[in-house]
């Protein structure tokens, strides 16, 4: 009886890796993807220029196959190490993850203060060699999101030293139309539109973020329910 659940849990974990393996390599090549197609998705952060969206793709994916490789082989092998590195590694990320979402709430203010003292920093690699990513990034969120500037329009006179705004904050777009007058321009301030969207769509950020949590947990689950049934069956055989 205690060899046939052993068993079962062996493939159910097998089959749970495999498909987070599987998960891992499509999120690395989307990543891959979008690093080698650069451009539209970079950081508008000028303190972390390398936390675009194609790197935190590629190191997610990456950490996400070698944990998924762990965890298949240590399921089909019944290795002891293996299972309880697979659980350590997730448990630590699931921690951290934990911890990241409490000190978000707990700092938000803070967060949200340096945010946009970051992004007003960004603003002024706008246009400049080597910064393309930053560049189309900010132009799709105005156009889409129909605003201008991190808290106002006059965040872009610091950047150009006089009266005009990038073209993507025009009401109707035509060549060198931030050179016009202000009634010409989107008013709303692009932080607090996007802070309001996210808000809009918080359900659907909780629900994707209550499956990444139970998968997780569940991996758990399965890890150290066939550590302990190895454990047993050696101390059996024994």
């Amino acid at each position: 009886m205690a060899h046939n659940c052993l068993q079962c849990i062996k493939y159910l974990m097998f089959v749970f890796n495999l498909l987070f393996w599987l998960g891992g390599c499509g999120i690395l090549g989307v990543g891959i993807w979008l690093a080698v197609t650069q451009g539209n998705f970079a950081t508008l952060s000028s303190s972390f220029p390398s936390l675009s969206a194609a790197n935190l793709l590629i190191v997610t994916g990456t950490f996400v196959m070698i944990i998924g490789f762990v965890g298949c082989i240590g399921a089909i092998k019944e290795n002891k190490g293996l299972l309880l590195s697979f659980f350590i590694m997730l448990l630590i990320i699931f921690l951290l993850e934990l911890t990241i979402v409490i000190l978000f709430f707990v700092y938000t203010d803070k967060i949200d203060k340096y945010a946009q003292q970051d992004l007003k920093k960004g603003l002024h690699l706008y246009g400049t060699d080597g910064n393309i990513g930053l560049t189309n990034a900010w132009s799709i969120i105005q156009t889409d999101f129909r605003c201008c500037g991190v808290s106002n329009y006059t965040d872009w006179f610091e950047v150009y030293n006089t009266t005009r705004v990038p073209d993507s904050c025009c009401l109707e777009f035509s060549e060198n139309c931030g050179l016009h007058s202000p009634g010409t321009w989107w008013k709303a301030p692009c932080y607090e539109t996007v802070k309001i969207w996210l808000q809009e769509n918080l359900l659907a950020v909780g629900i994707f973020a209550l499956c990444t949590a139970l998968v997780q947990i569940l991996g758990l689950t399965f890890a150290m329910t066939m550590y302990c049934q190895v454990v047993k069956a050696d101390t059996y055989c024994a």
